[in-house]
């Protein structure tokens, strides 16, 4: 997993006192009107390995989602200020995908989050198969996979 950037470094760190609720009650509020239904949300803490992340469940058009927004790490110790940004910046993702399936579809835009039949989103499979199946771009880790070309 890649290692998450710190709180403070990312846009939306203390630029509100909204409670996070209403952030997630806001991006709940753009799936429905988008068509979607939401099952539930919740926050999440595993205080074993100090991760923290809110979860939002739902489906559109007989598909299945599930978005997990960490909440990234703080020097600063400021938890709440932390889980507030979680929750604006998943409103702001949530927001932004639910504009771009007006033109792309709902399940395109929400790709990523779709949940598959093992219980992992989309998302999750893409660096261990889609690298596979991707074409060898120069630079990409799918290019470091194949044998180098010769040139006739």
């Amino acid at each position: 997993m890649k290692k998450l950037p710190e709180a403070h470094t990312v846009a939306y760190w203390k630029t509100s006192h909204v409670d996070p609720g209403s952030w997630i009650e806001k991006a709940s509020e753009q799936i429905q009107k988008a068509g979607g239904q939401v099952l539930g949300h919740m926050f999440g803490t595993e205080y074993a390995l100090g991760r923290a992340a809110y979860l939002l469940d739902f489906t559109v058009e007989g598909e299945r989602f599930k978005v997990v927004w960490p909440v990234l790490p703080s020097k600063r110790e400021d938890e709440l200020a932390a889980r507030r940004q979680a929750a604006t910046l998943l409103f702001h993702d949530v927001k932004a995908r639910c504009l771009s399936a007006r033109v792309l579809g709902l399940r395109r835009a929400f790709f990523s989050y779709m949940l598959l039949s093992d219980g992992r989103a989309a998302a999750d499979h893409v660096e261990e198969e889609l690298i596979r199946v991707l074409p060898a771009f120069p630079g990409t880790p799918s290019a470091k996979l194949l044998p180098e070309s010769k040139e006739c």
